[in-house]
């Protein structure tokens, strides 16, 4: 975690560098390739470039597309120096960019160029704007022209409008574009060039919007003001259906009054459906929106609109942090404490905390948004690094659910004529309670499919995924087994491949398939349909959701944390958690700060409107300290006593982690890379390697892992020490190292 609002580290981008270069002047352009440092090139003449020009450059037999990031070191002799290609018709990369781009590189470890690369990726196939024929009716007829009824036709429904194309004008006609070509050519019609409309319209930051509330309003005032005032962090924690999306669409609008822009950053797609309507309702239009279901060419356009300046607002995932803002006014990242912000493919990073970098190089205020703010942001607020800014009354009068512990010992699940059950005869009892008030439930069980492990009941032989070490999950409704770390995919198969017992397969323990079965043969009245991110692959099925829950249309929901958080269901009254101490168990540090956050998260699903809400949590373990700071509602005892163990251990926020991860085809080529590392660690008395071991997914797309674990105190850096390890050793090209600064996960 980034764990100052200055966070320390190099910026190698220098503040006085030229601002252009001339003809002949010798130039660093930085490629997006695995590389750290940018190669020098030579500008042609009849060309002027400046920092951060997007240029082609020759490179070996083939050109590719860099970044001019500054002059050139100069020992390269001029003879061999090759020119510029081109600079490309596209706005340049802003220097707080550039900037970032160092920052992030050095803090990760990363080469400059693959971070580059992250920033570029949108660039490519981006073509020239072609402007648009408008035509319009000339004032008068040429002399001697011919009015057929055709020509007729068209001048008729041109009118005084102005049609884009000849095409569209010929289809309101009826007749041929012909026609239309020719009536230009006559000098009948004229056509104009101009340049096409802006992709996206400006939001408009006085449109009426929701009256905020007394403390909501407070709120939104405190936080605009700190709009156009330099840089700042600003923890935004609500209770949740407190209203926080509206409190800070307020700074967001005093950033649009001065024309600046403003990134908005999600965890996930699914949150964005409902965040739309709402940005909507606010502004009168939608903003850009980005994420890796965005079709390529929207992604192009969307690129080019942000860097020329004409996209105002930009609702994204965690990549939208490396879009080219051109003025860049405001950042918010909602939800700050979700895991979904980690990046643990490529470069990896957390966005939440690179966002706070962000605004820094920008000079610009950074807003974090929670109704469980992390651990790390908190402690910040404490400190006063951050500004704590708070919500701790729900909107409209609206009051937080009651929650209920229900034992599972004592009260277990009662077997039916479905089978066995998972739900207990409490939560059942308010189950058939809230349908008959003509109210909605969650049922919720963060586990996909109908049941996370199938093993033969005849040998034990348990079905596993060959490319991970992972058992696979069976998804009834899809027919198929699927290991959910590769994507690997198979039918069940009819008779077990160890012992040949046929039909011998049984499903162990629930999945959201598996509760939703048993729901709609308990209540065979009710509608009921289980949701994971693999049943919402898209938004749009996303808001299709919404809608059937909105319109009551849905009974009984059974989903993972797809629904935990960001959605609001007015009549939606009841919270079941299935399995409550799923996650308490695990060898996660965060295990427990994790858990309570996601059963806050969804127990805030409950009673958001006039409606009362109920959430019951079944649980084997009542006790635990997790589940009582739910119960009592007593949140600061919770996470103080979860402060008090990781600063005993020495553990983040109050020390510092990078995790080693090596991988390969074969076992024995890691394992002797990681004893090979495991000689070569430098000596340092403040800080302490851990490994090489077996990481827990020991198996991981065909993969074999070994893990080590560099731990530090809270005022050591351990980037350097961990270059100057990496870098006295030289290891297979068979054997591949990822680093992992601030690591989130230890699978």
């Amino acid at each position: 975690m980034i764990q100052s609002s200055a966070p320390s580290g190099p910026n190698p981008v220098p503040t006085d560098i030229p601002v252009s270069f001339g003809p002949g002047d010798r130039v660093a352009v930085l490629l997006p390739l695995p590389v750290e440092g940018a190669y020098d090139y030579r500008v042609p003449e009849d060309v002027s470039l400046a920092v951060g020009d997007l240029v082609e450059v020759p490179l070996g037999r083939r050109f590719d597309i860099g970044v001019v990031w500054g002059p050139g070191d100069g020992d390269i002799d001029p003879a061999k120096l090759k020119d510029v290609a081109h600079r490309l018709d596209l706005p340049h990369l802003p220097r707080a960019l550039l900037s970032f781009i160092d920052w992030v590189a050095d803090y990760t470890i990363q080469p400059k160029g693959v971070v580059l690369r992250m920033a570029l990726r949108s660039s490519r196939g981006i073509k020239p704007q072609v402007p648009e024929t408008h035509l319009v009716q000339a004032k008068g007829l040429p002399a001697g022209f011919k009015l057929t009824d055709a020509r007729r036709k068209v001048l008729t429904a041109l009118g005084d409008q102005t049609f884009v194309g000849a095409a569209l004008l010929a289809k309101a006609a009826g007749v041929s574009t012909s026609v239309v070509k020719g009536l230009v050519d006559a000098g009948a019609i004229n056509a104009v060039l101009a340049p096409p409309p802006p992709l996206f319209s400006p939001p408009d930051p006085n449109h009426p919007g929701l009256t905020l509330e007394p403390d909501q309003r407070a709120a939104a005032d405190d936080l605009a003001a700190a709009v156009g005032h330099g840089f700042s962090v600003s923890l935004l924690e609500g209770v949740t259906g407190s209203g926080k999306t509206e409190v800070y669409f307020e700074p967001v609008a005093a950033a649009l009054k001065m024309k600046r822009q403003v990134l908005v950053l999600v965890p996930e797609i699914s949150l964005t459906t409902q965040w739309l309507d709402r940005f909507r309702a606010r502004f009168g239009v939608d903003p850009a929106v980005w994420h890796s279901d965005v079709t390529g060419k929207v992604r192009r356009e969307t690129w080019r609109a942000v860097a020329t300046g004409d996209a105002s607002v930009v609702v994204g995932a965690r990549s939208a942090l490396f879009l080219p803002f051109t003025d860049l006014g405001l950042i918010v990242v909602d939800e700050e404490h979700d895991v979904g912000f980690k990046q643990e493919e490529g470069v990896i990073y957390h966005a939440r905390d690179m966002a706070v970098v962000r605004a820094r190089e920008g000079d610009i205020p950074i807003i974090l948004a929670s109704a469980t703010p992390s651990l790390e942001s908190l402690l910040n607020a404490q400190s006063e690094r951050y500004r704590h800014v708070r919500l701790e009354e729900r909107v409209g009068g609206a009051v937080m659910p009651e929650v209920d512990l229900i034992n599972m010992v004592r009260t277990p699940p009662q077997k039916g004529e479905w089978g066995r059950s998972w739900l207990a005869p409490p939560l059942v009892e308010a189950v058939t309670e809230t349908l008959a008030a003509g109210e909605q439930t969650l049922l919720f069980l963060n586990r996909r499919g109908y049941a996370p492990l199938t093993l033969c009941s005849t040998c034990g032989h348990r079905l596993h995924c060959p490319s991970c070490t992972a058992w696979l999950v069976e998804h009834r409704v899809a027919k198929r087994l699927q290991c959910h770390h590769c994507g690997f995919v198979a039918p069940r198969p009819e008779a077990c491949p160890s012992c040949s017992k046929a039909d011998s397969f049984v499903p162990c323990g629930p999945g959201i398939e598996r509760v939703a079965e048993e729901a709609a043969a308990r209540w065979p009245e009710a509608r009921v349909v289980a949701v994971a991110s693999d049943t919402l692959e898209r938004p749009s099925a996303m808001a299709a959701l919404v809608e059937a829950v909105e319109r009551h249309q849905i009974d009984i929901i059974v989903g993972t944390q797809v629904l935990a958080k960001g959605h609001h269901f007015p009549g939606l009254t009841l919270v079941g958690v299935v399995d409550a101490d799923l996650g308490l168990s695990s060898w996660d540090l965060r295990a427990g700060e994790r858990t309570h956050q996601l059963l806050n998260q969804v127990s805030g699903r409950a009673g958001r409107a006039s409606k009362p809400g109920r959430v019951f949590l079944q649980t084997h373990d009542p006790k635990h300290p997790v589940l009582q700071a739910l119960k009592t509602a007593d949140a600061d005892a919770f996470l103080e006593a979860e402060t008090d163990g990781r600063r005993s251990l020495g553990m983040p926020p109050f020390g510092r982690l990078v995790a080693l991860i090596l991988s390969g085809m074969r076992e024995d080529a890691v394992r002797q890379a990681g004893q090979q590392l495991a000689r070569a660690v430098p000596a340092a008395a403040d800080i302490e390697v851990l490994g090489p071991a077996p990481a827990f997914m020991a198996l991981l797309r065909g993969r074999h892992r070994h893990r080590f674990l560099i731990k530090g105190p809270r005022n050591r850096l351990l980037q350097p020490f961990v270059r100057a390890w990496l870098g006295s050793v030289k290891l297979p090209s068979s054997v591949r190292i990822q680093v992992d600064v601030d690591p989130y996960s230890f699978y």
